[in-house]
């Protein structure tokens, strides 16, 4: 029987036993109302009703439809409707509740004719034709919603022609031209519940055949789809005043004008310009004035290369002189702050403060990007978050982000997916982007057709729910009506948007390359194409909006503007400042001083963190395996003594956010941490409500937030580096699962986190933790490739740097790698990054089977006042020979020194020293040198458990090298297992026996 119930306080048909379901919607998004699309199945006893044909198929989302309509008013909908559901719900079948000739009054099956009533008898005629004939009709509206995007004018070239889908064909629904002017039910649609064909066709082709479109029907959520269809679906789509109309005219014409004079000025210069695309500018434009309506008072910006001298100029309002003096080399630029290594011109960042045409002040920031495309996209998505702290914005209405992407690009790399699933998450949401796709309708030169097997280069955004606006780049008022309405989408719903700019590019990859090699019917079309300018100017003359006096007067204004600017740039000079993303107050660069500080804290603060760490509020029940770990900690924090690397990682990010730090840290099971170490987020065993004990140290403190993230290393670490960006004062961490993980996000490391300081003067205190070790897991789960970052160091192999007082090796170098042996170092070099005037990005080799080591332990007064990081823990052990005598002196780093210590220790060896170098890079020279003189009598080892060409080997031999020059003739000799391609055996016992060699070797 299919009946009526109440599922989740709402209204829900339920439908009978012979009756196949095919959802509309995914079971995560899965409404609990209405009719579900449905087909028959063949009954057994039976053959089925004649009228239950209606119901298949896709007339099944129409019934749905209408089964919402009058769900929510009976009365909205035509009687025959209403008479249909009634008898539903008085248990009838679908075949039954069809009533074929008028009825006065109840049968035996209990249905009736006209409206329901089981006392009264009914006067009404209920007439099948007319409801096959209003499915039809509303299965046609459906198809445009669905489809009429096929039939848009899109393309400004023409080459890409609309194209009439079957499903739009009004004959395919079994009407014809003699049907347009009769009027037929259409239960409320457009605010009607009556409509001739011809009208219904006239406002469904105005919705989503013109020169803008929207794809929508993928979305699950009935609200958002009313409110989409409530901006298109209207009897004009938009309407400008003369006064909007010259506005639009003027961005139009700035950025039309800035393109032709860099063409004249600098012919032979690559630019990127965004010739074929000009109506992007209004479009951004129009975006942030709207958006700024609506509360938004900061946005965060990220572009591939293509039209951002563009937005420089146009949006962010950097000085034309700037941009222009950017073009002519010979000039100095003032070296009183370092200009680093510098970037192409095309791929510089900025910020300001903008008072926009609508009198509202927004701030800008536009993020520096590498040549990588879309790698921006999660970088833009930390800052934004990041912003969203410092502004205490929590309903993510006062700061957004827009990301610009290229149409190859976009469907192309797999970054753009990743940042895409991060827009719901809890701990990385931003409350919606607002992505412009300038789609050129070409890659390098690569056509589409063998660029992406998706119909749009928009497709993927669909995974998210995200609505899609297509329009066409040659009718800006188009562009500007679609960024407005994403705008107000982003601030109603808090979720991605696509607005989908269709376009060319008027020129090759670049202004110096010759697109007609491989498109010659394209671009043979865009020589013969007016521009955008062009063609605006004649229909606003045509109009009589702007006369051709005032058009003309517009023109000259900006053309003057540009001569002059550009006489200026002749004698610009460039400051530091002016292409910053952001200027951090009080921090220094590399050229001033600043001077170390302990990092130590009192014993009373120690353990007023470490008991919170392990107190849990009475009521909440945690698995009994947990409640032995926190009174484990809790012995330890009392005796002071045996503090393992959990604890004093606790210690460490608690003491930082008492002290009004925030702290954030981020990867896959960091919550708990990979190796069930860390326990940071605790699980009631019978809610399963979650406790955070790091969030309740004090009432004053600083946040704490510790974020399981998706699976994915490429889009979070970019996140949380551009989260790292926006404040000095946080400490932001991503853990990798396993470090060998990490190379998933190698062009984040290489292109940002790595050479941002250097390309674009943007300091960062991002920390990588990445667990490192080899315990016979394999290839796959010993090598978090510790050899690639020392690689990226940039740190010289052949000369001394200063040290004491004045050095400044750390401040001077791109990146700290370091590989502790003791977890209160570990506390040490987390809190050195926030207790010093700079920020540089800290790699940890993490340890694993050192979480819980019977050695590897800590005591709170090695974290106390006066206390901080050792750069190298010299040999300080007991009953090993005088210093003269010792045989042998090894330096390792990492776990590997626990196995040679208990090889010492077994076998009761006292002639060998052991010093352990904890930062690996930069190099601790002056450290080295005093354990060297300190044993003069000693052969000198490397021993690392990597292989040779891995490891640290080839970057401690040449700086051990350049240490021991002019003082000592000894030289290094390597102990380790042998070159390999692989990082490690997948043999346990192989693993074992290299490690017996290593040993052996070390010692004999």
């Amino acid at each position: 029987m299919l009946a009526l119930s109440r599922v989740g306080g709402a209204t829900a048909l339920r439908l009978p036993s012979n009756v196949n379901y095919v959802l509309a919607s995914s079971p995560l998004q899965r409404r609990s109302t209405g009719l579900r699309q449905y087909v028959t199945k063949k009954p057994k006893s039976k053959p089925p009703h004649p009228s239950e044909s209606f119901l298949s198929g896709s007339n099944s989302n129409v019934l749905e439809q209408m089964y919402d309509v009058w769900s929510e008013n009976p009365n909205s909908v035509h009687k025959s409707w209403d008479t249909f559901f009634r008898n539903i719900q008085a248990g009838l079948k679908p075949g039954e509740a069809y009533v074929p000739s008028p009825r006065l009054h109840s049968d035996r099956f209990g249905r009736v004719g006209g409206i329901f009533s089981p006392e009264t008898e009914v006067k009404k005629e209920f007439d099948m034709t007319a409801i096959e004939e209003s499915l039809k009709v509303l299965q046609l509206i459906r198809s445009y919603r669905e489809r009429g995007h096929l039939m848009a004018n899109l393309d400004p070239l023409g080459l890409v022609k609309p194209y009439l889908h079957p499903d739009l064909d009004i004959s395919s629904h079994g009407f014809s031209d003699e049907d347009l002017d009769r009027e037929f039910f259409i239960g409320g649609e457009f605010g009607q519940q009556m409509a001739t064909l011809r009208s219904i066709l006239d406002t469904l082709q105005r919705a989503y055949c013109g020169k803008i479109t929207v794809e929508y029907m993928h979305i699950s959520d009935r609200v958002q789809k009313l409110w989409i269809r409530s901006k298109f679906e209207r009897p004009a789509l938009y309407t400008y005043s003369p006064a909007q109309k010259k506005k639009i005219l003027h961005w139009l014409a700035d950025a039309d004008h800035f393109e032709r004079f860099l063409a004249n000025k600098f012919s032979t210069a690559k630019r990127f310009g965004l010739e074929g695309a000009e109506s992007t500018i209004p479009g951004i434009q129009a975006l942030l004035e709207r958006a700024s309506e609506l509360g938004v008072e900061s946005v965060v910006i990220g572009m591939p290369h293509r039209g951002r001298l563009n937005v420089l100029a146009n949006v962010m309002k950097k000085p034309l002189a700037a941009i222009f003096s950017e073009f002519q080399p010979s000039i100095d630029n003032d070296q009183e702050e370092p200009l680093g290594s510098g970037d192409v011109k095309y791929h510089l960042g900025t910020s300001c403060d903008r008072k926009l045409s609508n009198g509202n002040q927004v701030h800008l920031s536009l993020t520096a990007n590498p040549s990588h495309l879309e790698a921006v996209d999660p970088v833009v998505s930390g800052k934004t978050r990041a912003k969203q702290y410092v502004m205490k914005d929590t309903n993510r209405t006062r700061v957004m982000s827009i990301l610009l992407h290229g149409d190859a690009a976009f469907a192309g790399q797999g970054v753009v997916a990743e940042t895409l699933e991060l827009s719901d998450l809890r701990d990385y949401t931003t409350g919606g982007t607002i992505h412009l796709i300038v789609n050129n309708q070409i890659g390098f030169t690569t056509d589409p057709r063998k660029a992406r097997s998706s119909p749009y280069c928009s497709d993927v955004a669909k995974i998210v729910g995200a609505p899609i606006f297509h329009v066409n780049g040659d009718d800006p008022e188009a562009v500007v009506h679609a960024c407005r309405v994403a705008a107000e989408w982003r601030q109603t719903f808090k979720k991605d948007v696509v607005v989908d700019i269709v376009c060319y590019r008027r020129h090759g990859h670049n202004e110096l390359d010759q697109p007609l090699f491989t498109q010659p019917i394209m671009y043979k079309k865009i020589h013969q194409h007016p521009s955008t300018l062009k063609i605006y100017l004649g229909q606003l003359a045509g109009e009589g909006s702007v006369p051709e006096a005032e058009q003309t007067a517009l023109i000259k204004a900006i053309s003057k503007e540009l001569d002059s600017e550009f006489q200026q740039s002749k004698t610009y000079v460039a400051k530091s400042g002016e292409w910053l993303a952001t200027n951090w107050a009080g921090f220094k660069s590399w050229l001033h001083l600043s001077k170390i500080r302990p990092t130590g804290t009192s014993i009373e603060t120690l353990r007023k963190v470490g008991l919170a760490t392990c107190t849990v509020p009475s009521t909440f029940k945690a698995h009994p395996k947990i409640t032995d770990i926190l009174q484990a900690r809790r012995r330890m924090i009392e005796s002071g003594e045996g503090l393992d690397w959990a604890c004093c990682e606790a210690l460490a990010y608690g003491t930082l956010v008492l002290e009004g730090h925030h702290v954030r840290l981020s990867g896959q099971d960091s919550e708990r941490g990979t190796f069930s170490h860390r326990h940071a987020v605790l699980h009631d065993q019978a809610s399963d409500d979650e406790y955070v004990p790091l969030q309740h140290i004090d009432a004053n403190q600083a946040a704490f937030h510790v974020c399981n993230s998706n699976l994915s290393e490429f889009a979070v670490l970019g996140f949380e580096h551009g989260y790292s960006l926006e404040s000095p004062y946080h400490l932001v961490i991503w853990e990798a699962q396993f470090g060998d993980f990490v190379n998933g996000a190698q062009v984040i490391i290489d292109q940002f986190i790595s050479s941002g300081e250097n390309k674009w003067l943007r300091q960062s205190g991002l920390v990588m933790l990445l667990p490192h070790g080899y315990d016979g897991q394999g290839p796959e789960h010993s090598s978090a490739r510790l050899e690639r970052f020392l690689q990226l160091s940039d740190e010289p192999p052949d000369s001394m740097p200063v040290f004491g007082p004045q050095s400044k090796q750390i401040q001077e170098r791109n990146i700290q790698i370091v590989n502790c042996t003791s977890p209160a170092n570990f506390f040490h070099v987390l809190r050195r990054q926030i207790h010093r005037e700079f920020r540089k990005p800290l790699i940890v080799m993490s340890p694993k089977n050192l979480l819980r080591h019977p050695r590897c332990k800590s005591s709170l007064e090695e974290m106390a006042p006066g206390t901080l990081f050792q750069k190298m823990i010299a040999e300080s052990g007991e009953g090993l020979v005088s210093d003269d005598k010792m045989r042998r002196l090894i330096f390792c780093s990492g776990k590997v020194y626990y196995d040679l210590l208990e090889h010492r220790i077994i076998n009761k060896i006292n002639d060998v020293a052991i010093a352990r170098i904890e930062q690996v890079s930069p190099f601790p020279f002056d450290l080295v040198m005093d354990e060297v003189e300190r044993f003069p009598n000693a052969e000198l080892l490397w021993v690392q458990e990597e292989s040779q060409n891995m490891g640290p080997w080839f970057y401690v031999e040449p700086r051990m090298r350049t240490a021991l020059a002019g003082k000592d003739t000894r030289t290094v000799r390597y102990v380790g297992r042998e070159a390999s391609a692989a990082p490690a055996t997948g043999s346990i016992i192989t693993h074992q026996k290299e490690l017996a060699k290593i040993l052996h070797d070390s010692f004999n």
